[in-house]
């Protein structure tokens, strides 16, 4: 009975708790809801800068983790509330977001920006209205040691060059493993496989919704995905990014299929790294078509019940300017989504390889605009390393993929 009377005196409590955030966060002339980490930093030195020119405005930010800011965004759009004018999202997100039309249409955005990034920001992508501007321009980039490739007089145009090249440098270079990758399964096996299988021209679903991981395409890219790991390290079935950077940071491998934009800077630091201005950071190789690299932005967006929305608009577009974009590259080292940007002296001078990232971002792919991403990507990542390890055949792991999906999209 007593734990009765406390649930009940726990309500008034509650609601006014709710009541008073919402009072708290109406109060402020913008409130956004950001990432973490340096994501974060970014939106604080953003925030700051705004300020500057408008000092009587009163901004409220909230750096939160990935999944929790996800939670957040869903459960105040979800309820009809206006407790965040401008979100920041991850483009994995957008279908649901944008066909839930939680989000506000936008009238444009500059010629400046990478064309995938806007069209990635539209909902259908491309063709339809524009309802995020791209913040960070994360694009998959593919890493090698360049002085063995000139050593060894080896071409990386193709996933057909890259398997020769690693096992020449596996079989003549003491040491040296031939290739690294992320073996661990779930996202990090996905992430690499995807610009192999979009490469040879395979798809994960297609245009009606249905799953096509088990075409002929997709098995000869996981084919030359498992020759790959002839030449890999030991154990690299358990490798995440950390193991990854370390092999070719430490010069114990030659080859990464894929890093990212935060982990190329330390490659060329001699405090951490052993072949400074030795790797190449170029776009993925090609094979039946051209480079095709994975897309991973993060967009800014504005509330659909966002009461402030012109201001929001103003602080997005102060955020993604020219300006400020080459501020936040050559501080916190965060990529950016302007054309611009990759190309000006200031940032090729720190970052050498940024003219590539541009050409990366310009041949990139998206992942299937599909609200159970997570799912499908979980589902094919377990039978990824199935077939990694050795414990599932090849073609029956894409062919049970292709069934565990199907059933998941319905």
């Amino acid at each position: 009975m007593f734990s009765d009377y406390i649930k009940k005196m726990a309500l008034p409590v509650l609601a006014a708790s709710v009541l008073f955030s919402a009072i708290s966060a109406s109060a402020a002339d913008l409130v956004i809801a950001g990432r973490d980490g340096v994501y974060g930093k970014a939106l604080a030195y953003s925030v700051e800068k705004f300020k500057k020119q408008n000092p009587s405005m009163d901004i409220e930010l909230l750096k939160l983790p990935y999944g929790n800011l996800y939670e957040k965004l869903v459960v105040s759009f979800k309820g009809g509330e206006s407790a965040y004018d401008v979100v920041m999202i991850d483009d994995t997100w957008d279908t649901e977001f944008m066909r839930n039309k939680w989000l506000a249409k936008l009238d444009k955005a500059d010629s400046d920006f990478v064309e995938k990034t806007i069209n990635v920001s539209k909902y259908p992508v491309a063709t339809g209205q524009l309802y995020s501007i791209p913040f960070v321009g994360n694009v998959e980039m593919f890493a090698y040691r360049e002085d063995l490739f000139k050593k060894y007089d080896l071409s990386a145009k193709t996933w057909t060059d890259i398997l020769a090249a690693t096992k020449t440098i596996n079989e003549k270079e003491e040491g040296v493993k031939g290739v690294v990758f992320r073996g661990t399964k779930g996202n990090p096996i996905v992430t690499g496989f995807l610009p192999i299988l979009w490469a040879y021209g395979g798809k994960i679903i297609d245009e009606n919704g249905k799953a096509v991981i088990d075409s002929s395409a997709a098995k000869n890219a996981l084919k030359l995905f498992l020759q790959l790991k002839s030449y890999a390290p030991k154990g690299v079935e358990l490798y995440n990014s950390t193991e990854v950077r370390d092999a070719l940071q430490q010069s114990k491998a030659a080859v990464a299929i894929e890093v990212w934009p935060s982990w190329v800077p330390s490659m060329d630091d001699p405090a951490k790294s052993k072949v400074v201005g030795k790797m190449a950071i170029k776009a993925a190789p090609g094979e039946v078509v051209g480079s095709s690299p994975m897309l991973g932005i993060w967009q800014l967006a504005i509330s659909s019940n966002s009461k402030k929305a012109k201001t929001a608009r103003a602080f997005i577009d102060f955020v993604t300017s020219q300006e400020n974009q080459k501020n936040l590259a050559l501080e916190l080292g965060l990529p950016p989504t302007r054309a611009s940007v990759y190309t000006d002296k200031d940032i090729v001078n720190k970052y050498r390889w940024y003219p590539d990232q541009l050409e990366a971002l310009k041949n990139s792919h998206e992942r299937p605009r599909i609200k159970e991403w997570k799912k499908v990507e979980s589902i094919l990542g377990d039978y990824l390393q199935l077939a990694l390890v050795g414990q599932m055949p090849a073609n029956k792991s894409l062919e049970m993929a292709a069934k565990d999906i199907n059933r998941a999209l319905k």
